[in-house]
């Protein structure tokens, strides 16, 4: 029996054909219309969305609220929960940087992060040694989307850049604070990614801006006291396939330019010594060769893939002339052990490495080559390296946690190996670590691999097919999904569910090979895994094909549309967060923002037709037919620059006309924010707390 009565009918969104022919072969796309031809414009300012668009994305969301209205005083009862399990006055412990010690926090009620500073030595629970040095609820009044990007202070911590959107499109606004005075320069520079890097002297930043199909195409120089129209071209990258980005060393002497896409890297360096001067080349970029520099006084170190290391090893090269010729091995490649990051201060490397699913951070003496590392016994866990804000100092700072172990953030030395446990993660209204079992299963898939799939899940939860599952997966671009502590999906294991991450290929949950096993060519890998885990978890009766609730965002969104089609008698019901979905419409319109970069993740289908053929063969919204799907919940925003928002409402519009069976397609579209939705704190439990309303409804466990 449906849990979803008296429905109101669906909007049916009217079809206006539109054919476009590629190597020969036609499609025809009856959706084509709810793509705004504005989409630009419309991103800065959504109030000249086309008014039939937004008539048709308002019927979606009135459609979608009456499917939902009975869930209500739950979605009230999971935000209740999942706020009591945040520590509303919360302060993150500072990290020290010269004279001062900088770090943020919020307080009771508050949305947004106050960034803060304090005297090097001084007891962060003293308030009344706390510069406030920007308040993000301040700033963010008045305004239905506000997002921070942090706040970046000079070596002399005189003046502060501090970046924020306020559309949710992406392109942040720059502004210049005298940190003394608490009060903004005239300077204001618009549509950049979000960040700067100061020069040492304090009087000049670099920053990359973002043309106007949302590429970050050109770093500037600007300074303070000018207007942007007198900002320096410094570096114009003329690939549109290519990313780029500008970074600072912790030493102060060089800017770093990062240009890359999904599998090719190069990087420029501006030594500050002559802000003037031409970027500098360290090796041209090479198809399928990755590399990034850490400073090491002397030395840069090199995290590179060259020469077969498909995992990664670690080079040196001398600071003056770190051309590839002079790199030299220091951290040998080691096959199934992925090198995820490195960094270097004046006595010690250390680098983020995995190896079976699992992180550890490794430490070497650079006087003595001595290596240890830093690792934990549960059976699935999560480290963050968070490093220091000083080169000269023994002491780094990382986190643990476990699905089951709340966040504990330590300082550690790495000359005595101490541990100084800073902070522990509250939750408020109370935890209890042994109430719940965390494990980490092997999915076998089709191919003799195995899928790791991490499992959260109440002590009393009875394992024998009954208990509902909220099943997560991603399965793209090498991100992997870490086994990490999360308050908000104790609210589904607390009502019986068992919450389960598939570690799929498109990850490196496993090593470089596979991401490489679950991208282009291989993309359908990934959706393979995932069903091979909600087969597994069947069999195995941690929960049934008919209690399976599926959740994916982003590409992870494209999984839930692939197994959709592929399997959608495996679960109950599918949960799509700005999904990709119209993958090959995307890839093939070189003017949206991200397709360029992301053809060596999924193909050209431009120039290729073997490429469009394979993403046609699985591209969600292409392969929607005659068949009984389950509830799906498709999320979108409207200014997001990723995924754009006609991508979930063409994808609903089609499976509501081709299903054959009686289950809702419901579309709720944020008319106010973008790719990563609502910007506050709360605001953004408010979207969990919906997610989980319809994943606990369709279980039947209202």
């Amino acid at each position: 029996m449906s849990v979803f009565k008296s429905l109101p009918t669906p909007p049916a969104a009217p079809k206006k054909p539109v054919s476009d022919t590629r190597h020969g072969i036609t499609r025809t796309d009856d959706y084509a219309w709810l793509r705004a031809d504005n989409w630009q414009a419309m991103f800065k300012d959504p109030s000249i969305l086309d008014p039939q668009i937004r008539q048709h994305l308002e019927a979606e969301n009135a459609y979608m609220n009456a499917a939902m209205e009975d869930t209500k005083p739950l979605q009230k009862a999971l935000f209740s929960e999942m706020r009591g399990r945040i520590k509303e006055d919360d302060s993150s412990v500072p990290m020290k940087d010269g004279a001062y010690a900088y770090g943020t926090f919020y307080v009771t009620g508050g949305e947004q992060p106050r960034y803060f500073r304090i005297p090097r030595d001084g007891d962060v629970a003293n308030e009344t040694i706390r510069t406030v040095l920007l308040d993000g609820d301040k700033e963010a009044a008045g305004k239905a989307y506000f997002r921070l990007a942090g706040l970046d202070h000079t070596s002399d911590h005189s003046r502060g850049i501090w970046g924020y959107d306020d559309r949710g499109s992406e392109f942040f606004t720059l502004k210049v604070r005298d940190l003394a005075t608490g009060q903004d320069l005239a300077d204001r520079i618009e549509n950049t990614g979000g960040g700067g890097v100061w020069a040492p002297d304090g009087k000049s930043f670099f920053y990359s801006a973002l043309d106007e199909n949302h590429r970050p195409s050109k770093v500037f120089h600007h300074i303070v006291g000018r207007p942007q129209s007198e900002d320096r071209l410094v570096y114009e990258e003329a690939d549109a396939g290519f990313f780029m980005g500008v970074g600072g060393s912790l030493l102060d002497d060089v800017i770093y330019i990062d240009i890359h896409d999904h599998e090719t890297s190069e990087y420029r360096l501006l030594s500050t010594k002559d802000l003037t001067a031409e970027p500098k080349l360290v090796a041209a970029r090479e198809e399928g060769i990755e590399y990034s520099l850490t400073e090491g006084g002397d030395v840069f170190y090199i995290l590179t893939n060259d020469g077969g290391a498909k995992d990664f090893k670690i080079m040196e090269a001398p600071v003056d002339n770190p051309v590839k010729e002079n790199w030299r091995e220091v951290v040998a490649h080691k096959p199934g052990t992925l090198i995820i990051s490195h960094m270097a201060y004046a006595r010690h490397l250390l680098w983020l490495e995995r190896k079976d699913g699992l992180p550890q951070i490794m430490i070497r003496d650079r006087a003595t080559g001595e290596e240890h590392a830093i690792a934990f016994a549960e059976e699935a866990y999560s480290l963050g390296l968070s490093g220091a804000a000083e080169y000269d100092t023994d002491v780094i700072r990382f986190s643990y946690s476990s699905m089951t172990t709340p966040s504990q953030l330590y300082d550690y030395n790495m000359v005595t190996r101490e541990r100084t446990l800073l902070k522990t993660q509250e939750v408020p209204s109370g935890h209890n670590p042994d109430d719940y079992v965390t494990r980490r299963v092997f999915a076998p898939a089709w191919d003799g691999e195995t899928v790791p799939v991490t499992l959260l899940y109440r002590k009393d939860t009875p394992l024998d097919g009954s208990a509902p599952c909220l099943l997560y997966g991603y399965g793209a671009y090498g991100i992997t999904i870490p086994a990490g502590f999360n308050t908000n999906c104790l609210s589904l294991a607390d009502r019986g569910f068992v919450y389960a991450i598939a570690h799929i290929r498109g990850g490196k949950d496993k090593g470089f090979a596979w991401y490489e096993d679950g991208k282009m060519e291989k993309k359908t890998n990934t959706f393979k895994d995932f069903v091979a885990a909600a087969d597994y978890l069947n069999q195995q009766k941690f929960t049934s094909y008919a209690k399976i609730i599926a959740e994916g965002g982003s590409a992870g969104g494209m999984l839930m549309g692939a197994v959709a089609n592929m399997a959608p008698e495996k679960f109950a019901g599918l949960i799509a967060a700005v999904p990709f979905v119209d993958v090959l419409n995307t890839m093939l319109d070189d003017t949206l923002p991200l397709t360029p970069p992301e053809w060596p993740e999924w193909g050209n289908p431009i120039d290729s037709r073997e490429e469009y053929e394979q993403i046609a063969a699985y591209s969600p919204y292409d392969n929607v037919g005659a068949k009984a799907y389950p509830p799906i919940l498709a999320l979108g925003g409207l200014t997001d620059p990723r995924v754009t928002y006609w991508e979930p409402a063409k994808w609903v519009a089609k499976l509501r006309d081709k299903t054959t069976g009686a289950a809702p397609i419901l579309l709720k579209t944020n008319m106010d924010a973008g790719h990563g939705g609502a910007s506050g704190r709360f605001q953004r439990l408010e979207e969990i707390a919906f997610e989980y309303a319809f994943a606990i409804k369709v279980a039947g466990k209202m």
